[in-house]
């Protein structure tokens, strides 16, 4: 099989890519699992945009500084001058984000946001409304339920895919592959992410000596409820507290107050560590609180979060929520260039949360990252459709690395606690150590290639901890 373009993933970033390629292509999106499963699917909060031309520059000093200091100045341009765009361009193809009555569009604040420019739809159900929308919106095929397993590469160029479908090994070959396959979620014990996350690809790209960077940059949500039996635990979208839902303790204490003078509108790093911090002091548990809401708003505004919520017994508004810190989100990942090329190898792009393009810095803002998934997809749309194809001529062999072996789950399972305890809010030198010695060894051991991926991205975050001293975002350290 040989395509124009293979795009790994289909979530936001994927699928708009697709989209921005004409079927005169041949393209094809592989999905790992369910076309549906994947972090785009389950994204509440929305989609940040410039309100106007006039907030261009102070959504940009927003992100700035959320990204402490570590952002690329021009991939947050780029991405907030053509933030408007990209919205304009859903709206006119048909999407619908959440109106007022008298149908003007409706903004909503979020942490770290000076003014309210965030959109959104079906109240908390962004993510999930523009997934379907962008589905029906591909005119192109789909393989869903396959797992890449390889990137194929000659001479500094990527000639394809291996994938793993139906249990067999398949060469796919490709003029232009579009890497989009999201974070890093299922290396770490509790996070809000797609189970099909788990940072396989990021692995292929250390096999392949291709560069990750800022891979300690791990960003963790403060409110979500973990007390479930699901692999994703349940996220408390941050339009929550942007909209005046409290973070308190069994006394109804805000305690963030003494962390941070923005309380729950804090960037997200000191928030998650605010909680981590207060948990082990005092002992207290925490809650959000959305009492101050009415409860015909809530259900509204919020209906995923009021129906999965009182689905297990809690009666929100009314009733107060246990919360714990959760990975959320890989702002770091696969280097990329301000086109979505992977530096090295022709024909190979990445984009979304697979990729590192310098917007997020050490701490990426809320919302921003469906607006990085459109902004860049929509780059590297354009960037493949102005250049000529290279055909590769060599002939590509399918692996024999045995994929899984016997206790893998187990290993894997054992992997996630290790990142959780020791490469998660608050690090130290010797826990990173112990981590690196841990994964060294169940590298040593008999394992599948698809765990071996796995502890291969895991290193990369513990490596990249261990090489950055000192607290910078959502890396935090102690000495």
């Amino acid at each position: 099989m040989r395509y124009d373009v293979v795009i790994i993933g289909s979530g936001i970033a994927g699928l708009y890519a697709a989209i921005g390629l004409p079927k005169t292509l041949n393209v094809l999106v592989i999905n790992k699992s369910y076309p549906w499963e994947c972090n785009t699917y389950y994204a509440q909060g929305g989609v940040t945009t410039a309100y106007d031309n006039a907030d261009i520059a102070l959504h940009i000093q927003d992100t700035l500084d959320a990204g402490a200091g570590m952002c690329d100045a021009e991939a947050v341009r780029i991405l907030s001058e053509n933030s408007q765009s990209v919205i304009h361009d859903l709206i006119d193809r048909g999407f619908s984000f959440d109106k007022d009555e008298e149908g003007n569009l409706l903004y909503t604040k979020e942490a770290a946001h000076s003014r309210s420019r965030i959109l959104h739809a079906g109240g908390d159900a962004t993510g999930r409304y523009l997934h379907f929308f962008l589905l029906n919106q591909n005119p192109h095929p789909m393989l869903s339920e396959a797992t890449v397993i390889d990137l194929l590469i000659e001479n500094a160029q990527c000639c394809g895919v291996e994938v793993l479908i139906e249990g067999k090994r398949k060469i796919i070959l490709a003029d232009n592959v579009i890497i989009a396959s999201g974070g890093v979620g299922s290396l770490y014990e509790y996070h809000t992410n797609a189970s099909s996350i788990s940072g396989d690809i990021h692995g292929i790209c250390i096999e392949k000596k291709i560069e990750l960077e800022s891979m300690e940059m791990m960003q963790f949500h403060p409110t979500v409820f973990v007390a479930n039996d699901w692999a994703r635990k349940q996220l408390l979208s941050e339009a929550l507290r942007g909209e005046g839902a409290h973070v308190v303790d069994d006394n109804g204490y805000r305690f963030l107050f003494e962390y941070d003078p923005r309380g729950e509108l804090a960037p997200r790093d000191i928030v998650s560590r605010a909680i981590f911090d207060y948990k082990k002091r005092s002992g207290k548990q925490v809650y959000l609180s959305c009492e101050d809401f009415e409860s015909e708003y809530f259900k509204e505004r919020f209906p995923n979060i009021y129906k999965s919520l009182n689905d297990m017994g809690f009666h929100l508004p009314k009733e107060r929520v246990p919360i714990s810190p959760a990975f959320h989100y890989a702002i770091g990942g696969i280097k990329t260039d301000l086109e979505g090329n992977v530096p090295g190898i022709k024909g190979l792009y990445a984009v979304g949360e697979a990729a590192s393009t310098g917007v997020h810095g050490a701490n990426r803002l809320a919302s921003n990252s469906l607006l990085e998934g459109l902004v860049y997809a929509q780059k590297v749309a354009l960037s493949i459709l102005s250049h000529s194809f290279s055909h590769c001529t060599k002939t590509f062999d399918i692996g024999d690395e045995p994929l899984e072996m016997s206790g893998d789950k187990e290993k894997k399972d054992q992997l996630r606690h290790i990142m959780w305890e020791k490469a998660s809010i608050v690090r130290t030198p010797q826990g990173l150590q112990e981590a690196q010695e841990k994964i060294e060894a169940l590298l040593r051991e008999p394992i599948g290639k698809l765990l071996k991926l796995r502890l291969l991205t895991a290193r990369a975050i513990v490596e990249s901890a261990q090489k950055r001293t000192e607290s910078i975002g959502v890396h935090y350290i102690i000495k």
